[in-house]
């Protein structure tokens, strides 16, 4: 039943849009051509007291963030689709924790008077009015007319360091770049004056990190950006992997950010046995210069 239910779903949705292509040899994770708009796919049996049990794995919202998003849910019966743009509840899910396995486990409840989110721990959320295409719809309008300028490495800095802080992060760039950074693009922000203790043994590798986001007012590193504009995408792999290898127990979110034309590099890169053996290509992420400058546009507007 799944993969009829699945199968219907993505030929309805290459029929509105094209035809779609896989992300990070994924099943669940799909882009729209011609568009940075990302799906993913998840299905529940349907059961006895209208309930449906879902897993969403964290390192697959990794693969969301930035970009114009949707997690669609599907079940059995279903006569329209449940759609949910991932950043009306992204900062829902960075409020909680996932299980042990990395996945948020997450029900949807079928009432007479509507349909619920129910997601353990944080609460119970009306998204009735989810139900159908139009979140696709609105995706592809806006998108559609977002025409992306031409940014330099500052710049997307700028715009990174800018995300973060709306996001209540501190935020962390190099001192010999601050004075580059574009405020004519973003909102200004505040830096932190040094960075994180605890990490003493890899403090000469992190203070070349071109942008860090640290839980407001701690020492936790929640994500670590290398912007690879023109230098080495090898180079910022490396770095993270010194940064991985030497703190085991830190587990950020690690994002190389670069042209999409440089994708294919990245993915070549990671999986070099370096980086499977050390666990690093299941934690690093590709972000698009298009995505930050969307994401940044999303959060003001």
């Amino acid at each position: 039943m799944t993969s009829e239910v699945k199968s219907i779903f993505l030929q309805e949705l290459s029929h509105r849009c094209g035809e779609l292509y896989k992300l990070a040899d994924s099943h669940s994770l799909f882009q729209i051509p011609g568009s940075n708009i990302r799906i993913y796919i998840r299905y529940s049996r349907l059961h006895n007291d209208n309930r449906t049990w879902y897993g969403l794995r964290e390192r697959d919202f990794h693969e969301l963030e930035g970009c114009p998003s949707i997690i669609c849910f599907l079940w059995e019966g279903q006569e329209d689709p449940l759609l949910i743009p991932y950043s009306d509840f992204e900062d829902v899910f960075q409020s909680t924790s996932p299980a042990d396995d990395g996945q948020y486990k997450v029900q949807i409840i079928l009432h007479e008077d509507g349909t619920e989110l129910y997601i353990p721990r944080v609460g119970r959320f009306n998204v009735e009015g989810y139900i159908g295409w139009r979140q696709l719809d609105n995706l592809l309008a806006i998108t559609s007319i977002n025409k992306l300028p031409d940014l330099s490495h500052s710049q997307i800095q700028t715009l990174l360091g800018s995300i973060g802080s709306n996001k209540s992060f501190d935020i962390w760039i190099p001192s010999s770049d601050r004075s580059q950074l574009d405020w004519m693009i973003a909102q200004q922000f505040d830096f932190r004056d040094i960075l994180p203790y605890g990490y003493e043994q890899v403090k000469n590798i992190l203070q070349e990190v071109d942008v860090i986001w640290l839980r407001r007012g701690s020492n936790d590193i929640h994500a670590l950006f290398e912007v690879e504009y023109s230098t080495p995408i090898y180079g910022g792999l490396l770095r993270f992997n010194d940064i991985h290898l030497i703190t085991p127990n830190l587990h950020p979110r690690f994002s190389i950010v670069a042209n999409n034309t440089r994708r294919s590099l990245f993915i070549r890169q990671l999986n070099r046995p370096t980086f499977r053996m050390s666990g690093l290509s299941e934690l690093c992420t590709f972000l698009e210069y298009a995505d930050v400058f969307n994401w940044y546009s999303r959060l003001i507007n």
